[in-house]
């Protein structure tokens, strides 16, 4: 496995496998590695001829520089675990490195990037499209690896992938949870004890939820989730959005969409938390 810190050298490896006919996968990841980036990883080597991880804590896609403060670093760690699971390439710049000039670029992404994350953390996912842009740009793979988590993330960098015309495959992976159901984060590493306790209750009311969501219009089931875990005092709901998951835009009816996903952000103290549930698909 080798570490590599500059474009112009993560370039020249590239070329050389790419010209022995390799081909190239990417895990954009921002460290503090768990099981879940772990999944994408293994997805990534079987998947490809050599598997890149990027590890860069990404400073534009965040709009709380507290949170980007206390982002946690764990390098020697995730080298090792990349090592052991296959990691063909670490890619891991300086910001100096990604951004030698400021990124001025403004991306449209119509209303996708307004609703939910984009209403609580504005600017947050022109940040993520200037990295995984310039990700893109330095790595040229074949296939890129995302989990659903970021389950808007994800439909964002699939409109950025058809505006830029990348040719790139994008693979979206299923949440990877802890035994209890709790999503795997990096920032479950900032939880207390108490905390971790009591965050699992997210996934529990999620999942609580999808038993009677037939049953129930959507504005009940919104109130509900939002109420069962407004009630534990450690936890505060920042929103909690029923939508359609192409569009993004919230739906009113369980016939309004055949792909209909219900998306939460939760402050566990000062801690905040993400997570979704997939409550109607079908494939497109």
């Amino acid at each position: 496995m080798k570490v590599i810190h500059t474009i112009s050298e993560l370039q020249k490896e590239i070329s050389s496998l790419k010209s022995e006919g390799k081909t190239i996968g990417l895990v954009p990841t921002m460290g503090a590695l768990h099981q879940g980036h772990i999944s994408l990883v293994r997805r990534c080597v079987d998947e490809n001829d050599v598997c890149v991880v990027s590890i860069f804590v990404n400073p534009t896609q965040f709009n709380d520089k507290n949170d980007f403060l206390h982002y946690p670093h764990t390098f020697k760690d995730d080298r090792e675990l990349l090592n052991e699971n296959g990691c063909s390439i670490i890619f891991a710049p300086s910001e100096q490195e990604m951004y030698p000039q400021p990124d001025t670029r403004v991306f449209d992404f119509g209303l996708l990037d307004k609703v939910m994350e984009g209403k609580f953390r504005p600017g947050h996912f022109n940040g993520v499209a200037q990295i995984v842009s310039k990700l893109f740009d330095a790595v040229t793979p074949d296939k890129a690896y995302f989990g659903t988590k970021d389950f808007q993330q994800s439909v964002v960098i699939k409109a950025m992938v058809k505006q830029l015309n990348y040719p790139v495959k994008i693979i979206e992976c299923p949440i990877v949870r802890e035994p209890d159901g709790l999503a795997m984060s990096s920032r479950n590493m900032r939880l207390t004890f108490n905390q971790r306790q009591i965050a699992v209750k997210i996934s529990q009311a999620l999942n609580k939820s999808r038993n009677f969501a037939a049953e129930k219009p959507i504005s009940e089931i919104i109130d509900r989730v939002t109420n069962e875990i407004n009630s534990e005092p450690m936890l505060k709901v920042e929103y909690f959005d029923i939508v359609d998951g192409n569009t993004l835009m919230p739906v009113t009816d369980w016939n309004d969409s055949d792909y209909i996903v219900g998306c939460i952000a939760v402050f566990c103290g000062e801690v905040r938390l993400i997570d979704n549930i997939v409550y109607k698909e079908s494939v497109i």
